[in-house]
């Protein structure tokens, strides 16, 4: 899937402050439909409070937060929630209830969204999102038994099941090996085409930025450095991104 011209994000001038700390101090982003933009950012420049106030989890102190053509912070609350059906939410840490079977944790989000759905209509959703993200054959087992690029796959196919219009990934590849981290990269591009989502993937891993964005940023001191290629972002005369490719690149872990 190509990305079209048709705005699905749109920030202006956002600003979020938590007392004295001032963490996102004028963001400005359009994201089209169809589109993968990687943020990246050190840890606390502001990367999961954006996709919290995106999502209507926080509230901005200022500026405009448009989501599917609503304004976020001026809708009701009943709007809201009809608005976050419609953004799904795949978790560093995969969110996964560790007392339910991955047949159980499939099926929720249907059953709490859907009261009118059947039980054939349950299973088959649950048959295809688990064909697609590759691990038919774990449905009976417990979140306990799954690898963790497993249960990274069982929560983003939790989060499609769905059918979500924007998928927000914080940190996806965090935790994992080299080879699974590619496999989530390519899991990520999949639903980007299978869904035809819109993404905003949170991450360190600049590889994962590479390989799955079709636009790259950073924040730094609250704001969006520069918001285009990889190539683009990296090729700027800047500290912070230098500093950001090196650790990435060149640093002994």
């Amino acid at each position: 899937m190509k990305p079209t011209e048709t705005p699905v994000i749109e920030l202006k001038n956002l600003k979020k402050s938590f007392g004295d700390l001032a963490v996102l101090e004028g963001i400005d982003l359009t994201l089209f439909k169809g589109e993968n933009l990687a943020v990246l950012g050190k840890s606390g420049s502001g990367k999961s409070v954006l996709i919290k106030i995106i999502s209507g989890l926080l509230k901005p102190d200022s500026g405009l937060v448009k989501v599917l053509g609503e304004e976020v912070n001026k809708i009701t609350p009943k709007e809201l929630q009809i608005l976050r059906l419609k953004i799904g939410f795949s978790f560093q840490n995969s969110a996964l209830y560790d007392s339910m079977t991955v047949r159980e944790n499939l099926a929720f989000p249907l059953i709490r969204t859907r009261p009118e759905i059947t039980k054939k209509e349950i299973d088959m959703a649950i048959d295809k999102v688990l064909e697609d993200v590759g691990l038919s054959n774990t449905i009976n087992q417990m979140p306990s038994e799954l690898s963790g690029g497993q249960k990274k796959r069982i929560g983003i196919a939790r989060t499609v099941i769905l059918n979500p219009e924007i998928m927000l990934y914080d940190e996806p590849t965090s935790g994992l090996d080299p080879i699974t981290c590619l496999d989530i990269n390519d899991l990520i591009l999949q639903v980007q085409q299978e869904y035809q989502t819109t993404s905003i993937i949170i991450t360190h891993d600049l590889t994962c930025a590479k390989m799955t964005a079709n636009r790259v940023t950073m924040i730094s001191e609250g704001k969006f450095l520069k918001t285009g290629s990889f190539e683009e972002l990296f090729a700027m005369d800047n500290q912070d991104i230098r500093s950001f490719y090196n650790y990435n690149f060149t640093h002994e872990k």
